[in-house]
């Protein structure tokens, strides 16, 4: 067994070390996490043949190291400088790589990081990671990936307009039973080689809202208006069992005041409405309005 200390080393490559901790926008295949002043960490080298190795750290040889046969042990406490890629080599081949991060210590809760929606009760579903300053998101559905063993990954690298991410996610649950477990969603994000990790769960009931229906037509029935609403394009069927209740928002032509109404009959003498909908069975978030339509009889 090699053995040494990595004090000088550690100092040696600060420079280099800080210049590789840009940032990573994807997540590497192997990779340790370790917490600040964590000690004797090991960094295993994958190869299914025996005999010498040598060790890089970003690139750079690395000498006077603490191996474990072929694995590498880093004594000092992590921090910083320590992050980044280490590679075991057996000549000039690579054999592995490993990168080291470190456990982020954000104190954002789950809700404020990550929104998630349904439009109905089919097997999709979108996430938004909402948060700027995170170079690599993803996601994963299920036990498997809360407790931390193998898991299909959704990942993405593509930030959108405010800095965060957005996923669709498929999912398992059976549209025509009673809902008895909840999702278990977790998030893993990278910023500058720190990565942060949050779980939250939720039953999919809990994050539908339909898409804004679709207003057909208004016809005079005595001395009301008979509006005529079809529910979203992407709404579950069959609608006779995915029900949807509706709600019309108007404005009276006379004074400008506005009323709601809960029944698809509503007064004339309007200029225009709008109009929302949400599940009437569990009561879910209400989509958006539609545009305003004006009307005309």
């Amino acid at each position: 067994m090699e053995m040494g200390t990595l004090s000088v080393w550690t100092f040696g490559l600060l420079f280099v070390s800080l210049t590789a901790a840009d940032g990573l926008n994807f997540f590497p295949k192997n990779f340790v996490v370790a917490k600040t002043n964590d000690a004797n960490v090991m960094l295993t080298c994958v190869t299914e043949t025996a005999g010498a190795v040598t060790w890089k750290f970003n690139g750079e040889l690395m000498n006077d190291v603490q191996l474990d046969g072929q694995n590498l042990i880093l004594s000092e406490e992590v921090d910083t400088p320590m992050l980044g890629e280490y590679s075991c080599w057996r000549g000039g081949e690579m054999l592995s790589s490993t990168y080291l991060l470190l456990e982020a210590e954000e104190e954002d809760d789950t809700d404020s990081l990550i929104t998630c929606r349904a439009k109905s009760y089919d097997c999709t579903f979108s996430c938004n990671w909402s948060h700027s300053g995170y170079t690599a998101v993803r996601l994963g559905l299920g036990q498997d990936c809360e407790s931390g063993k193998s898991c299909e990954w959704v990942s993405t690298s593509d930030q959108v307009l405010n800095g965060g991410f957005q996923f669709e996610l498929s999912h398992s649950v059976s549209p025509y039973a009673e809902e008895s477990t909840t999702l278990v969603l977790t998030a893993e994000a990278l910023s500058d080689l720190h990565i942060l990790r949050r779980t939250k769960s939720f039953y999919l009931r809990d994050i539908v809202q339909p898409d804004s229906p679709q207003i057909v037509k208004c016809e005079e029935v005595d001395q009301d208006l008979n509006v005529t609403i079809d529910p979203p394009s992407s709404w579950s069927t069959p609608h006779s069992f995915f029900s949807l209740e509706h709600q019309i928002e108007y404005v009276f032509k006379d004074d400008g005041k506005t009323g709601r109404s809960s029944s698809a009959l509503i007064p004339k003498g309007i200029s225009k409405l709008r109009v929302r909908s949400r599940d009437s069975l569990v009561l879910s978030t209400w989509s958006q309005w539609t545009p305003w339509k004006n009307v005309t009889y």
